[in-house]
């Protein structure tokens, strides 16, 4: 949890707030379309989906409502989720190498603008490979939160927040070349350090206002992490 916090502490640090304004900005612009879009749609498409249930079954009518609007809710919130990540991926590892450079004094071997517009591409890449692994978990335990009650939302709960501490960690990974298996192996034997940061962030990700904040404050600490828990570790095995 201290990571989270040290995160936010980060964001105003003199020489990386204009990296944050991006990914922020990022951020703020697909929250407001997604909100805007949803609050237009979700009636209609809850309509549309009660349309499919058995008129012998409108009795639960009540009950499966309110069940519909939270499948579509959290549907609408994982695709534009995995969007944000998209866009922003490049300016998210932009961000983590600078709070690695301020926070160790070590610049990675390349910098500058070509070299980043050269990673875009590989950036971009990794995030598509994080979203193969992500999304037939997650079908699954979606399955599981709507027909497990209790243990399913614990589980969809627990999976959330592995996932988070899997996509911000990933970039200071990444920036070292670090191959995706590598990471999460490393992260899986830090089990209590990874789950504790995810699901920091994963309430953070609920809370209204801070939900604005989450992505640079992540980025900045589970690049405090990298740097504190797991870079020399990382190098020693090498």
């Amino acid at each position: 949890m201290h990571y989270f916090f040290q995160g936010l502490s980060l964001l105003s640090t003199k020489g990386l707030r204009r990296y944050v304004l991006i990914p922020l900005g990022i951020n703020l612009i697909l929250f407001a379309v997604a909100f805007f879009y949803l609050i237009q749609q979700v009636q209609g498409w809850v309509s549309h989906l009660m349309g499919w249930v058995p008129e012998w079954l409108s009795f639960l009518e009540y009950i499966l409502w309110p069940v519909l609007v939270l499948s579509v809710v959290l549907s609408m919130a994982f695709t534009f989720t995995m969007i944000a990540n998209f866009i922003a991926a490049p300016f998210n590892a932009l961000l983590s190498e600078k709070v690695e450079l301020h926070l160790t004094g070590q610049a990675l071997p390349e910098q500058g603008f070509a070299a980043f517009m050269k990673d875009v591409p590989r950036m971009l890449g990794r995030e598509w490979t994080k979203f193969v692994y992500c999304l037939p978990r997650a079908l699954v335990f979606l399955l599981a939160f709507f027909f497990l009650p209790l243990i399913g939302q614990l589980l969809w709960f627990l999976f959330t927040s592995w996932m988070m501490a899997i996509q911000y960690c990933d970039y200071p990974y990444d920036n070292h070349k670090v191959p995706f298996h590598t990471m999460r192996q490393q992260l899986r034997g830090d089990l209590t350090g990874s789950y504790s940061f995810g699901m920091t962030v994963a309430i953070g990700s609920m809370v209204p206002f801070l939900n604005l904040l989450v992505m640079p404050i992540a980025v900045c600490g589970a690049t405090a992490m990298w740097v504190d828990r797991y870079k020399t570790a990382h190098y020693a095995k090498r």
